[in-house]
């Protein structure tokens, strides 16, 4: 199958598709439309940047032909806003040329608003589970008619613990049904999510799970501390040939928001931060802003970034690396989108060693090092930053060690004989004076 036309889809979704410039399915698309088109249930493992999500939209939009009904017939469940505002997009693209109706729904926006938009009759939902969840409490539509279920990054559904959510609309929509269940990642819990929620499964594959997009380039850089990783970012943003388009990960809300205080004040074109405090009005408009290229540089947290779909991103910058493996897949997978190449950079902390070697083991390969260019001012360990990575150390090998009893308790073992041995000497000093005062 090199071209769409072979797939039987219709003049209006091919018009469509022209239209955006796809002109050769990707391989999960190849693989994915026939069985989706077939009736089948779907186990899907594709990272991001695979065209996953026209995978199932297409065939989807095949088979609702056109508007029908009030009630919606397929429903796409995603972890994140970002993300439903995303699908949404797609969706409104590749059906641009029919007159099927979509809404996507989800949290930060009052609940009468989407509401309203089922007034007319909908086709097709695309929610978070939450807010899916109270509308259909509230009255806002009925789930009789859902002939398709689609739950997209389902790994991250799990990592976000939206478990018992998916269980209680599991339980609202019609068991007769076709479900499309798409993963990044294949684990023991996607594996035990897809025996209770598939029904003989086919399973499409593109890559081996955990697998980086190929055309992404990794390196890692050995950075010593928080302020140094600061000198650092700044000093490769000052190429902007380099760095047209960057999107920098960060672990917390707070780690970026001081890495973007720093780079907004030294750092030429536009700088914008996404984290979960941001208004929803405020993280919509930062990432349209990025995709239209009128942001350089974009600074976000994991959950914030779901959604973030921009052809051009030349360099993710892992400012610190993830707490959640599967998160660094997502990441890396934001540049190198569109079959174009793509850099990934992480910078990775003495407390940070153990992460990268589960995520080499993970992805089945070894990360490129590169040494700290000699421009960068390295700035010195106080001693409260010595003590946290100590600490930090400590756990990561009571992790991987039960047994191992830590540095701090083997000072504080060490301090507690040397102070029951100098306890003793005071007593048998004491004890010496008494029978030398007894003899007088």
């Amino acid at each position: 199958m090199t071209t769409f036309e072979g797939f039987g889809i219709g003049k209006s979704i091919l018009k469509a598709l022209d239209e955006i410039g796809f002109t050769t399915p990707t391989p999960i698309q190849e693989q994915a439309i026939p069985v989706i088109k077939s009736g089948m249930d779907i186990l899907g493992i594709a990272q991001t940047g695979t065209g996953k999500t026209a995978a199932y939209v297409i065939p989807l939009l095949m088979k609702l032909v056109k508007a029908e009904g009030k009630e919606p017939r397929a429903i796409v469940l995603v972890p994140t806003r970002e993300l439903a505002i995303q699908v949404g997009e797609d969706i409104a693209e590749l059906s641009q040329y029919t007159n099927i109706r979509h809404a996507a729904i989800y949290g930060g926006v009052g609940w009468t608003k989407h509401a309203a938009l089922f007034e007319n009759g909908i086709d097709i939902i695309i929610a978070t589970p939450g807010r899916l969840w109270e509308l259909y409490r509230a009255g806002a539509f009925a789930m009789k008619q859902v002939k398709t279920l689609v739950v997209d990054e389902a790994d991250r559904m799990l990592d976000m613990g939206f478990m018992p959510q998916l269980n209680q609309l599991f339980e609202v929509i019609p068991p007769k049904r076709q479900n499309l269940l798409f993963s990044a990642t294949f684990s023991e819990r996607i594996e035990m999510m897809s025996h209770e929620f598939l029904t003989f499964p086919t399973r499409v594959e593109v890559a081996p799970s955990a697998t980086p997009v190929e055309k992404v380039k990794q390196y890692f850089y050995r950075v010593p501390n928080f302020r140094t990783k600061l000198n650092f970012v700044n000093y490769l943003l000052k190429d902007e040939e380099e760095f047209k388009r960057v999107l920098i990960f960060c672990r917390t809300k707070e780690n970026a928001e001081d890495v973007y205080k720093v780079i907004h004040r030294k750092t030429e074109g536009e700088v914008r931060i996404l984290h979960s405090n941001k208004a929803q009005s405020s993280r919509i408009n930062a990432i349209e802003a990025f995709k239209a290229g009128g942001v350089r540089v974009l600074v976000s947290t994991d959950v914030s970034a779901r959604g973030i779909d921009v052809s051009k991103i030349s360099h993710v910058i892992n400012f610190d690396l993830p707490p959640q493996y599967e998160d660094y897949i997502h990441r890396i997978g934001r540049t190198a989108r569109a079959n174009a190449d793509g850099i990934a950079i992480s910078f990775v902390g003495p407390e940070e060693d153990f992460h990268l070697e589960n995520i080499e083991k993970m992805i089945r390969m070894e990360i490129e090092e590169l040494q700290l260019p000699e421009e960068v001012n390295i700035v010195p360990l106080s001693k409260p930053e010595q003590q946290n990575i100590d600490r930090e150390i400590d756990r990561q090998k009571r992790l991987a060690d039960p047994e191992f009893k830590g540095a701090f308790h083997e000072k504080k073992a060490r301090h507690s004989k040397s102070s029951f041995n100098f306890n003793e000497k005071s007593r048998h000093l004491r004890d010496t004076k008494l029978k030398s005062h007894k003899r007088r």
